[in-house]
């Protein structure tokens, strides 16, 4: 049997609604002692002499939602979570605007904040996400993850 594909990508900028919604619908879960969240935001990094002022990212999107299954099962293997939640931005991303939200749950706090980690670790190095910085001055370059 086929695991389901969850669509993690969201166009634009991950909203201050999305992640507060997500953490409301965990108010009722008594067994979760613990949440750990990343939020990756856009810097305005100074490259050249030039400011970043966004990123626009794009992905093999069936290849990346694939590879994310293969990461999902793989944590939620590794440490007693509860649950997981991801979020990767496509399109274009503004500095100061939010591009990754990873959210974990579990009882005890060291299994979220490890499996947080991990889970941000894993996306950088495996998923087929690249980001094209845009500067000021409308050039722009591919951007190589730190």
């Amino acid at each position: 049997m086929e695991k389901k594909k969850k669509n993690i990508f969201v166009e634009g900028a991950i909203s201050p609604q999305l992640i507060a919604e997500n953490i409301a619908k965990h108010a009722s879960k008594t067994e979760i002692g613990a949440h750990n969240i990343f939020l990756g935001q856009i810097r305005a990094d100074q490259v050249a002499g030039k400011t970043v002022r966004a990123i626009e990212y794009t992905t093999f999107e069936e290849l990346a939602l694939d590879k994310m299954v293969e990461i999902r099962e793989a944590i939620f293997d590794k440490y007693p979570l509860t649950c997981m939640h991801i979020y990767h931005s496509v399109g274009m991303v503004n500095t100061v605007e939010i591009c990754l939200f990873v959210f974990t749950s579990s009882a005890h706090r060291k299994a979220a904040i490890q499996a947080c980690e991990e889970v941000v670790e894993r996306i950088k190095k495996e998923l087929p996400i690249w980001g094209k910085e845009i500067f000021e001055d409308d050039t722009h370059q591919w951007k190589v993850n730190n």
